[in-house]
């Protein structure tokens, strides 16, 4: 057929999942390669692919001239978006946001019930065995979660999810996002019978430059926005002084937007109860960081978006938007490359 569309997969899927993107039309031509680096994929099949699935695998310019469409395995691109090939105007960019959604989301619940519950002291008693009564019991009562405040700084798929699950803890939630003209959700992907697509879960919304007005209120703060040149260290001194000496902290967007140095204080001072990360400016966290010393911090390595089905769910957004590239209609997730997300 002449009208063939090369479609060339670097990330490993399944000879299922690989069948389930051939099925989406007689015209598709899929190329697979898992691949480490553009060397791994012969020079032919660079120059002839029109649509590319990666990892973090990406091309220059001159090697793929008939790139059109790049769909990512991640939902953060930033690192990827400095490559010229990203940078291309004449190619679509979409990441695998909304996937994560559920996952995350309860990742964050989880931390919220830990610290709120204050499971960090429950385990040191444990270790100690002591078992607390008189005085001590007051260290065990919780900031529970039904009636306090949350707020959510990043309100995509992954914060929209966060907030109906909040709903039903009888939370009051506050959201905050780059456009708030556009409370409803936007062309992104959203998993079925997920998340808030009428921005009805929120009681108010504020700009990123209200930020420091938001956390005023907050009991919870989770942090899911995701790492661009104006989100990088945008939750520093101010923001922690903004918070109330009682709140918590969980950063799972990106550990760039948190300013590290000034949460160590912040926790060491007690200008903030406690905090949950599961990403840091550098990964893996260093083992000399003074954060993994922090009686009041918990931390994971980057995992609040794994899941055993993590392909499954890439796959089927992969299938949706090859299934609109075929139909020649718009896209889901397409990445603003002025926003960098």
């Amino acid at each position: 057929m002449s009208d063939r569309i090369p479609v060339l997969v670097t990330t490993e899927f399944t000879d299922e999942l690989l069948d389930s993107f051939r099925a989406v039309s007689e015209r598709i031509a899929l190329h697979y390669y898992p691949a480490r680096s553009v060397e791994d994929v012969p020079a032919d099949v660079w120059a002839q692919a029109e649509v590319l699935y990666t990892s973090s695998v990406v091309p220059d310019p001159e090697e793929a001239p008939r790139l059109r469409w790049i769909q990512t395995h991640s939902a953060g691109v930033d690192h990827l978006i400095d490559q010229p090939i990203i940078r291309s105007e004449n190619v679509t960019v979409t990441s695998a946001s909304g996937i994560h959604a559920t996952t995350m989301a309860e990742y964050a619940f989880m931390m919220m019930l830990a610290l709120g519950h204050r499971l960090l002291t429950a385990i040191r008693l444990q270790s100690e065995a002591e078992w607390a009564s008189g005085s001590k019991r007051a260290l065990l009562v919780p900031q529970e979660l039904r009636g306090s405040t949350l707020g959510i700084v990043g309100y995509g798929a992954i914060g929209r999810e966060i907030a109906r699950l909040a709903n039903a803890f009888g939370m009051n939630v506050l959201a905050m996002k780059r456009n708030v003209l556009e409370p409803a959700e936007d062309s992104g992907y959203t998993l079925p019978g997920t998340g808030d697509p009428a921005g009805a879960y929120f009681s108010r919304l504020y700009p990123p430059e209200a930020l420091c007005t938001m956390v005023r209120d907050c009991d919870f703060v989770v942090v899911v926005t995701p790492l661009t040149e104006s989100t990088r260290n945008m939750f520093g001194e101010e923001a922690f002084a903004s918070m109330k000496q009682t709140a918590y902290l969980i950063n799972i967007g990106r550990g760039g937007v948190v300013d590290e140095d000034a949460l160590r204080k912040a926790l060491q001072t007690g200008a903030i109860a406690g905090a949950a990360l599961d990403v840091f400016d550098a990964e893996p966290l260093p083992e000399d960081s003074p954060l993994w010393r922090l009686p009041n911090l918990i931390i994971t390595p980057h995992i609040a978006g794994i899941s055993v089905h993590y392909n499954e769910k890439a796959a089927a957004l992969f299938v949706e938007n090859l299934s609109r590239y075929v139909s020649r209609r718009d896209l889901l997730n397409v990445v603003h490359r002025e926003y960098g997300y």
